[in-house]
């Protein structure tokens, strides 16, 4: 019998198909808007899911209609046994890719191009060293510069993902554009969002309208080209005319994509969260455990699904503490 692919839409009429699997909660850098300063308090190894069980739950999702698997952490490449994961769920039938921070990526070129991952997404906030070691509390930054350069060098897709702050990186603005002249990368630009003991406050956030206006600025209007959004778009894209790559706008906080969003998140521990945003979560590896099924758990998380932002609106209740505080900090739910 055909499984039933509806319990990955919901109430809106999204679908589903997009899930982003955590590996880990632990990193080998310290970025003050993922992790607070006094760091968090890890699930314990024997909550996390195994490899077998990654496995297992991923297939339950690709038979009712996921055909898209990111993974993330943490730092997914931490864990010992990412060439096993990668390698198992390269049999299902959906595509992967990876987010990393890239300190560690030049280990696992081989199983990667075995597993047939094209696309990575890297984690860039700063070209200026002594910066990267501000905001990381580590010295990785050539390591990481080198990386990037050789899954250029080996034919990946590789996209830099950056989340700008007033005060630290938005005069770098220009300067990530500028590396899609002569690289074929997709810049990503993201609007820095409140989590768990980071800190947020609108003042810090530089918003699309204010990374446009520097664009506009720089380069002349008739050279910036806006692509067309692909299906499901988180970032909207744009081109200068001439240049290898191209740079996009994640802007969930000023401009959210709520209304195609097709994402869902299942953490290291096991719990599927329906939004980012969402202070709620499913436990869906206890089920499991007990050899339960775990379809009508997913389907009830998918149903239960807010419209915009886990039902934050407006930016005003996005300044408003109260309602994301308890939510877990960007390390723990997988980027």
């Amino acid at each position: 019998m055909t499984p039933s692919k509806t319990i990955l839409t919901d109430d809106f009429g999204r679908k589903h198909n997009y899930l982003r699997i955590s590996l880990l909660e632990k990193c080998n850098l310290r970025c003050t808007y993922c992790m607070p300063a006094d760091g968090i308090a890890l699930s314990p190894k024997a909550s996390l899911m195994t490899a077998e069980e990654i496995f297992a739950i991923a297939q339950t999702f690709t038979e009712n209609g996921v055909d898209k698997i990111r993974l993330t952490g943490g730092e997914p490449l931490l864990r010992k046994d990412f060439p096993e994961i990668i390698l198992k769920l390269a049999t299902l039938d959906t595509s992967l890719s990876i987010t990393t921070n890239g300190i560690l990526i030049d280990r696992h070129i081989a199983v990667l191009k075995q597993s047939n991952i094209k696309k990575i997404n890297l984690s860039l906030d700063t070209l200026v060293a002594s910066k990267f070691h501000s905001i990381t509390l580590r010295n990785q930054f050539e390591k990481v510069i080198d990386n990037l350069h050789l899954l250029l060098n080996h034919d990946f897709q590789v996209k830099v993902n950056v989340v700008l702050m007033k005060g630290f990186n938005e005069n770098e603005i220009i300067d990530f554009v500028q590396l899609t002249q002569f690289l074929p990368l997709s810049i990503r630009f993201i609007e820095f969002m409140p989590f768990a003991g980071n800190d947020w406050d609108r003042s810090k956030m530089v918003s699309q309208k204010e990374i446009l206006s520097q664009v506009e600025e720089y380069f002349s209007l008739d050279k910036i080209q806006k692509l067309h959004d692909e299906k499901n778009f988180t970032a909207r894209t744009y081109k200068i005319e001439g240049f290898h790559g191209d740079f996009g706008i994640i802007s969930s906080i000023t401009n959210p994509f709520c209304d195609g969003c097709n994402r869902i998140r299942l953490t290291a521990n096991g719990k599927i969260k329906n939004c980012l945003f969402s202070n709620s979560e499913t436990d869906l590896l206890t089920a499991f455990r007990k050899g339960k099924s775990i379809t009508e758990l997913i389907s009830t998380s998918i149903k239960n699904k807010k419209k915009i932002r886990s039902g934050m609106v407006t930016i005003s209740e996005m300044d408003d503490p109260d309602l994301h505080f308890d939510n877990r900090s960007m390390i723990a739910i997988g980027g």
